[in-house]
C-alpha cells in the first residue's frame, strides 16, 4: 500500500487476511485502555509496536492526581515521550532495574508507595515472584501495567492480555518522508473482556491521543513489508 509500512508479528502466524473487517472501538477512558485498582494489564508483543507508549497512556490518567511510576529494564524510557503521551511530567517517576533479582523488590517496593506502576519484566524472573507481586498489587490497590521483554506472563496474573498482532505505519513514500501515524491492531483476552477474544485498533498520531478507528479492510501480506 503506498505510503505505508506493515508489520506482523512473527510469533502469532497472523497476517491482514486474517483479521476482520471490523475492529472494536479502543479509546481513552474506555475499560480496556484504563487501568484498574488491584488488576494488571499485560502488555505483550515485540519491539516496534507502540506497547511503551501504550503503557504511558495508561498512567496518564492517574498521572493527574499523584504521581506515578515507569520501571525501565532496557534503559530506553524517556520521561519527554510519557509527557507527549499525556503523562503529566512532573509526576513520573523513572525507575531503571535490569537485574531480575532486584526487579522484583524494587518493583514490590514501589506497590507500597505508588498508585499506578507500568512496569517493564525483565527475562529471567521467576512465575512464583510474578505471582507474588500482582498479589501484592491486589491488596494495595495498585493499578499496574506490566510489558514482558520476552514472551508472557503466567497464567492467571493478568486480568486483560493486549497482545499486539500488527502495526501500520502510515507516510513514507518511496522510502522516505514524514511518518504520519501508526495504527496498532491489538488481541485482548482474559476477565477484562469477560473470557472472551477480541481484536481491537487504535490509531495514534504521535501526540496526546488514540483515536477511535472503526473498520480495516486490507488485501494479504506476508509477514514483513518495508
Amino acid at each position: 500500500m503506498p505510503g505505508s509500512s506493515r508489520c506482523v508479528d512473527q510469533g502469532g502466524d497472523v497476517d491482514r487476511w486474517d483479521l476482520p473487517n471490523k475492529i472494536e472501538r479502543f479509546v481513552p477512558g474506555d475499560d480496556l485502555l484504563a487501568l484498574q485498582p488491584g488488576r494488571i494489564v499485560e502488555l505483550e508483543g515485540p519491539p516496534g509496536f507502540g506497547l511503551t507508549r501504550l503503557g504511558y497512556r495508561m498512567l496518564a490518567d492517574p498521572s493527574r492526581h499523584s504521581y506515578v511510576v515507569a520501571v525501565d529494564v532496557r534503559g530506553w524510557m524517556s520521561p519527554l515521550a510519557a509527557s507527549e503521551a499525556g503523562v503529566v511530567s512532573d509526576r513520573l517517576v523513572v525507575v531503571r532495574c535490569d537485574d531480575p533479582r532486584l526487579w522484583v523488590q524494587v518493583t514490590a517496593a514501589l506497590c507500597d508507595g505508588m498508585r499506578a506502576v507500568f512496569a517493564e519484566v525483565p527475562v529471567g524472573v521467576k512465575d512464583a515472584d510474578i505471582r507474588k507481586l500482582s498479589a501484592l498489587a491486589r491488596a494495595r490497590s495498585v493499578r499496574m501495567a506490566m510489558r514482558p521483554i520476552k514472551g508472557g506472563l503466567a497464567a492467571g496474573v493478568s486480568y486483560l492480555r493486549l497482545r499486539a498482532v500488527e502495526v501500520v505505519w502510515s507516510g513514507p513514500e518511496a522510502g522516505h518522508g514524514r511518518l504520519v501515524n501508526r495504527r496498532l491492531v491489538l488481541e485482548a483476552s482474559g476477565k477484562g473482556v469477560a473470557g472472551m477474544t477480541r481484536l481491537v485498533e487504535v490509531e495514534d498520531e504521535g501526540e496526546d491521543s488514540v483515536r477511535v478507528v472503526s473498520g480495516m479492510v486490507a488485501g494479504k501480506t506476508g509477514r514483513a513489508v518495508g
